[in-house]
């Protein structure tokens, strides 16, 4: 999604030339906190993977931080791949003794996998020095997700929502008993992608079992005996799966499918974009629990300690209110900002135009109405995609 600089659903990885510190992976001394000077001896330069989309976002903080901080860093080089290729691409790495990533900004996908195979710096030993961020509500209970081992930047509401060409499907369905009839009365047109790398398919796959009454959807090994059985029919009139989100769009737009699985940023941003025409719609489904997103900073392990030293007063500077703002964006993410009291008016110019041209007055109103509940917890994340993908997804992910 979201245009040249929109990458797949799932993170960003700052790698710091500067560092080449070896890790605990390859038999070094990792780093300990009081190691960490307030500033770099010298200024570090910071290569940045994006895993999430999450440059869109915040690229801009970053930018101007380097501007006006040019003894902290450098330079910053940007590059972008999916979450399910982040932790092997650390892991060699941190085997090697030569960590070049330096800074990780990734999803609930890329933090899960890294907190499992604990691949990440404990950033909570620098709490003190990041500060209190004044998180909403929601966003501090995505927070927690990090266990301690990365940094919220972003948060949103997600869904799961359903967007549709109304063209094509005049009463759209209202229950998710509703949406498995449209699907097997037209096979083949209604999509999700692969949820371990899509914020919109991992949405909807979380978001089921609130929608189905299932035992527990905190579990999805024991708790989510309707959501899988609802799964594996559904996944008889889905043509395949693809295996990022922006493909979704394309298809809805140029009419391969009529309806997909969507959030409140996949929905305004490609629209903003001329992605998916304007005119398409979005509703939500009877029972409908909002599943909470968010985007993290997380440091891997292996870093030096100027590189770690930067990363903080990085972290530090885009979770203040006036660079908190750019995160409305474009609709990506909407509404974006993880703190408290950060308005659409403190946004740039041109956000403030898009969220009055191609948002919906209903978001605000199903934010304050609909409960909210968090992403799985990493573990628990990490199990309901590889149950996915073996049973659900097989054969019909497009790589």
């Amino acid at each position: 999604m979201r245009g040249k600089k929109w990458c797949l659903a799932t993170a960003f990885v700052l790698t710091v030339s500067a560092c080449g510190s070896p890790n605990s992976g390859g038999g070094a001394k990792a780093v300990t906190p009081d190691k960490v000077p307030d500033n770099p001896k010298n200024p570090v330069t910071l290569n940045i993977i994006d895993v999430a989309g999450n440059l869109q976002l915040t690229q801009g903080m970053i930018d101007e931080f380097v501007k006006t901080h040019p003894k902290v860093i450098k330079k910053v080089t940007y590059t972008k791949a999916t979450a399910p290729e982040l932790p092997g691409k650390i892991k060699a790495q941190q085997s090697a003794g030569q960590v070049q990533i330096g800074l990780v900004l990734t999803g609930t996908d890329g933090l899960s996998a890294g907190v499992d195979q604990n691949l990440w710096v404990k950033t909570d030993d620098y709490s003190g020095r990041i500060g209190n961020p004044n998180y909403l509500e929601p966003a501090a209970k995505m927070q927690e997700l990090a266990q301690g081992h990365g940094v919220e930047l972003v948060y949103y509401p997600s869904g799961p929502l359903i967007e549709y060409n109304p063209q094509k499907v005049p009463n759209p369905p209202t229950t998710a008993d509703e949406l498995l009839a449209w699907a097997k009365a037209h096979p083949k047109k209604f999509q999700y992608a692969r949820p371990a790398n899509s914020g919109p398919g991992r949405t909807f796959l979380m978001g089921l079992p609130y929608l189905l009454g299932d035992s527990n959807p905190k579990d999805p090994q024991g708790g989510w005996t309707k959501t899988w059985n609802y799964l594996s029919e559904l996944g008889k009139y889905v043509d395949y799966y693809p295996s990022k989100t922006s493909e979704t769009m394309t298809n809805l737009a140029n009419g391969s499918v009529d309806m997909i699985a969507t959030t409140t940023g996949w929905d305004i941003n490609p629209r903003a974009l001329g992605q998916v025409p304007a005119g398409d719609k979005v509703t939500y489904l009877k029972g409908m629990h909002w599943v909470t997103d968010a985007q993290y900073a997380t440091i891997p392990s292996g870093v030096s300690a100027d590189v770690i030293s930067a990363d903080i007063q990085l972290m530090k500077w885009m979770l203040t209110p006036q660079q908190q703002a750019k995160a409305y964006d474009t609709g990506y993410f909407y509404p974006g900002p993880a703190v408290n009291g950060v308005t659409v008016s403190m946004a740039p110019a041109k956000s403030q135009q898009v969220i009055q041209q191609f948002g919906r007055p209903e978001y605000d109103k199903w934010i304050v109405q609909f409960p909210k509940e968090t992403s799985l917890p990493a573990k628990q994340q990490v199990t309901a995609f590889d149950q996915w993908d073996r049973t659900v997804g097989g054969g019909k992910v497009h790589k």
